[in-house]
């Protein structure tokens, strides 16, 4: 009851406008079909044991995983329903492995959008919270069709960027530069209701999230800094405690409000993947942008993440993002300098 008497996403687009305005019109018919997108994809979700869209599909992706069903449906969905939107020049998305094109005969504008269109898919079958997790960017090349390097952007040139969650209730959390707001669905009428507003992690907290499966794949740095944190040598002066889901929506999410530090570091046991599994574009930049804009910091382990400059459209990087005290201790034992 709280969330419907405040404003709803619509209203709160429109505030931003007010502050931008060169995105007036464009931005909130591109945000308007991602909701349209997400509220699908939820009541999906929300069906899938009954409606039998769980497991794979039998392909596999360009990131060399097993395609799920409902990973298939988000995003067809996403592509179908914003190349239509008239605001959009081009996509990409991690379940592609080339850029996704405007097809001519719908109208384009000079924003990109980035995503992961179900990030998390591999929990659908143990009905653990998963999301959609998106960035906008805009075109800097000349002409009509963008190019790849119009995707190589730094993330800290993002326009906005931001992620649903669908678990318990499906949410919106994102940024355009100007602080981070969540936004709670109320089914009952289908709309997006202001509820988390001026959202602002902790600075320091108690937590960290990691699989510890791979700690024989980790630099000495990294074992090193996990040790730390089990310890009560830190500053806490007590053991930190150990939160993983394994879906990365849902473990930021949790440590965004809570506090504390996820991390996925590089790592030996693949020597395909040797940044770790971890999209720079789709997965890191977005959630780095959001967690900025709440007080947190994002890190590759070497360098401030979103000044990271990306030379592939599905280049991994490592990933330790959260609570800006605890990220950069994480610097310090990766880079050695503890």
């Amino acid at each position: 009851m709280l969330a419907r008497k405040g404003i709803t996403l619509t209203q709160h687009i429109h505030e931003q406008e007010r502050l931008k305005p060169e995105a007036r019109g464009a931005f909130t018919a591109l945000v308007n079909e991602l909701v349209v997108a997400a509220k699908i994809i939820s009541r999906e979700v929300n069906q899938a044991g009954l409606a039998e869209s769980m497991g794979f599909t039998g392909d596999v992706n360009i990131q060399g995983e097993e395609v799920q069903k409902l990973d298939q449906f988000a995003n067809h969905l996403i592509c179908r329903r914003l190349e239509r939107c008239g605001v959009l020049c081009g996509m990409a998305s991690e379940e592609v492995a080339d850029i996704i094109e405007i097809p001519a005969r719908f109208e384009t504008g000079d924003y990109l959008l980035l995503f992961d269109p179900l990030d998390g898919s591999s929990n659908i079958d143990v009905n653990i919270s998963i999301g959609t997790i998106f960035s906008v960017i805009r075109k800097c090349s000349d002409g009509a069709t963008p190019l790849t390097s119009d995707f190589l952007q730094q993330g800290n040139e993002q326009v906005a960027a931001g992620y649903f969650l669908y678990g318990s209730s499906t949410m919106l959390v994102y940024t355009t530069g100007n602080g981070v707001n969540g936004f709670t669905l109320d089914p009952s009428v289908g709309e997006f209701f202001l509820s988390h507003p001026s959202i602002r992690t902790p600075e320091r907290a108690k937590i960290y999230s990691v699989n510890e499966g791979n700690w024989n794949y980790w630099s000495e740095g990294v074992r090193s800094y996990i040790n730390y944190l089990k310890g009560t040598h830190n500053p806490t002066g007590k053991a930190y405690s150990s939160r993983y889901v394994g879906s990365l929506v849902a473990d930021f999410h949790r440590n965004l409000f809570k506090g504390g530090i996820f991390m996925y570091p590089a790592d030996t046991k693949d020597p395909k993947k040797p940044f770790g599994k971890l999209r720079y574009l789709y997965e890191c930049a977005p959630l780095a942008f959001v967690v900025e804009q709440a007080g947190g910091y994002a890190s590759t382990g070497e360098e401030r993440l979103l000044d990271f400059e990306p030379q592939g459209i599905h280049q991994r990087v490592p990933l330790y993002i959260g609570s800006k005290l605890d990220v950069l201790e994480a610097e310090e034992f990766v880079q050695g300098k503890r």
